[in-house]
This record gives C-alpha cells, sequence and structure tokens, in this order.
C-alpha cells in the first residue's frame, strides 16, 4: 500500500483541515514540540490536532530534539517531554524522535539517546519511530545498524533514499502545494498500514479490548507470512518480530516456517546413482527423464560411453 500525507507545524500557520482533506490527502504528522528551541510545545499543535480529526484526517506526531540530546539520559529526559504534550490523545501514525541539530561527531552519543527515547515511547505504550535525512541524517548523525529494530521515516528530495534501504515513510517533498495551506508544506508517502497495526494491538491512546477502535485487518497464513519474510516486506529481526506480533500474527511461528523453507531451499537440488554393472547413461538418463548430454556435462564426463561400476552421477532436477 502506498498512501499520501504532509507534516506540519506551526510554519504552516492557520490549516483549513477541511481543504486538506479533500484535496486527497490521507494523513498528517504534527509537530508536538522539541528541545531545540529550549523545551516548547508547538503553539499550533493543540489546533492543528483538533483541525485533522475533525476533518477524518489520520494523525502522527513527532518532537524535534535539539543539539545535546546525546546521551540516554537526554533521550529519556525528551521522551517525557514528549508524553507530557501528548498525553490523552490517539495517534493512527507513530509518534516519531525528529533528530536533525546534533553534531555529527556525537553520532555514538546522538544513537544512544535515540534508542533510549524510542525504548521509554514504547514502555509507555507507543509505536515509536525515527525521523532522520538520508544522509545528514541517518548516515553522519546516527549509527543506522544499531536502529534495525525502529520504523524510519526518511527525508530525501528528488530520489528515494538511498542510504537507508528499509523504510515505512519517505518525505519526499519540502515544496509541496495543498489545498487549505497557504505556502510550502512537507510531502510524504506512506508504505504501511498503519492504523490497522496501531489501533489493533492498543498503542498510541488506543485500547486494545475497545471494539470502537479496533480495525478488522484480513488474516494471512503462515505460508503466505513467510513468504513475504523472505521477500523482505517485514524488515529485519528484531523489527520484524515487533511488526508481526503488533499485526496479531505469531511471529515464533511465521519464523520456524521461514527456516523451512529456506532449508528445503537449501537442499541439493539433484539426486545421487551409484553406477551399476551394465549401467549406460542412455538407459540411466531415460530412467531419470534427462539426457546423456546433460549428465555428461553435469559431471564432467568426456566419453559418454565410459561410466564405470561405483562411480555416483548427480542427475540434477
Amino acid at each position: 500500500m502506498t498512501v499520501r500525507g504532509i507534516d506540519v507545524s506551526r510554519w504552516q500557520g492557520n490549516i483549513n483541515w477541511n481543504l486538506v482533506k479533500e484535496s486527497g490527502i490521507s494523513f498528517a504528522i504534527l509537530k508536538a514540540g522539541g528541545s531545540d528551541e529550549g523545551f516548547y510545545t508547538d503553539n499550533t499543535f493543540e489546533k492543528n490536532y483538533a483541525g485533522a480529526k475533525a476533518a477524518g484526517i489520520p494523525v502522527g506526531a513527532y518532537y524535534y530534539v535539539g543539539p545535546l540530546c546525546t546521551s540516554k539520559e537526554a533521550g529519556i529526559a525528551d521522551a517525557k517531554r514528549f508524553l507530557e504534550i501528548i498525553k490523552g490523545k490517539t495517534f493512527e501514525y507513530p509518534v516519531y524522535i525528529d533528530l536533525e541539530s546534533t553534531n555529527p561527531p556525537a553520532k555514538q552519543g546522538a544513537t544512544d539517546a535515540t534508542i533510549a527515547f524510542c525504548e521509554y515511547m514504547e514502555e509507555n505504550g507507543y509505536f515509536v519511530g525515527i525521523y532522520a535525512s538520508d544522509v545528514s541524517g541517518f548516515c553522519d548523525r546516527l549509527e543506522l545498524n544499531r536502529l534495525s529494530a525502529y520504523s524510519k521515516w526518511v527525508a530525501c528530495y528528488g530520489s528515494k533514499p538511498q542510504y537507508v534501504s528499509s523504510y515505512d515513510m519517505w518525505q519526499y517533498s519540502d515544496k509541496g502545494s495543498i489545498s487549505g495551506i497557504i505556502g510550502d508544506v512537507d510531502m510524504d508517502y506512506c508504505y504501511k498500514d498503519f492504523p490497522a497495526i496501531i489501533k489493533s494491538a492498543g498503542l498510541n491512546g488506543f485500547k486494545a479490548s475497545s471494539t470502537e477502535n479496533q480495525v478488522e485487518v484480513p488474516k494471512k497464513s503462515i505460508d503466505e507470512l513467510a513468504k513475504e519474510v523472505i521477500d523482505g516486506k517485514w524488515g529485519n529481526d528484531p523489527e520484524r518480530a515487533k511488526r508481526l506480533t503488533a499485526a496479531g500474527y505469531d511471529a515464533a511461528a511465521v519464523q520456524k516456517c521461514v527456516n523451512q523453507i529456506l532449508e528445503e531451499q537449501a537442499k541439493p537440488k539433484y539426486k545421487t546413482y551409484v553406477v551399476r554393472k551394465g549401467d549406460t547413461l542412455t538407459a540411466i538418463a531415460r530412467l531419470y527423464g534427462t539426457t546423456v548430454q546433460k549428465i555428461a556435462a553435469d559431471n564432467n564426463i568426456k566419453n559418454a560411453n565410459l561410466i564405470y561400476p561405483g562411480e555416483i552421477l548427480k542427475i540434477y532436477k
């Protein structure tokens, strides 16, 4: 699936959310606040949240961390501030840490902070993700190999992200034009059905036991899921297990099926035949439905009329 959305902050001013909805926008990620200019709540967050919800537009939120967010302690502190801003609200899309302002030489500390931020948000019942630019963020300011467990929202204008290979959302432009918004607005594509995943798992303020908030998600068989996992559609562990579980599937059962399929694929695609006295390649080829030429080529036999009792032949399927 691919749906188009926007992300907004105070820079978009007063938004007519009904016109935004009519223009075909399927979701909006709202700036909640940040620590880049002290600690603050975006002064349009409450209004944007109310307006988007009233127009029937699913929402997520993000928190812009400042240059000092380079330690586990700083990450947790920012997560606590974020929780205070968004408490009591429901979000159909993830809540994100937005990392853009840290010093590149501090990338290890920034990664420590990001992981701590995400873990704290998860512990408090949120589906959390990470926003950063493809190169200046995920490459220059973060250690990407440590962040495989988290959903990624990648900014890259003009072309799809190249450094980050696995992501759920792509911010493809900061020059969008949408009815209901005066001036430029960031544009996004989302490739995952977050509302179904988040609501069914009871995250982001929703209650899993509430029939009002649950969405009926068509279930796939274990075999179907295993094939999707092998095709890379569910990401890598441990993120993959989290996604499968959040979607209501048994991650262990899916992994077992994946292992069985891979083991079967790894098995030799040939049978062995031990030559007996009186055998000929013609007779053996007829027995296995192949040709003398193929058996000879596969077994490096120079003279098709010369085989020996006890010789082991590989007969490929």
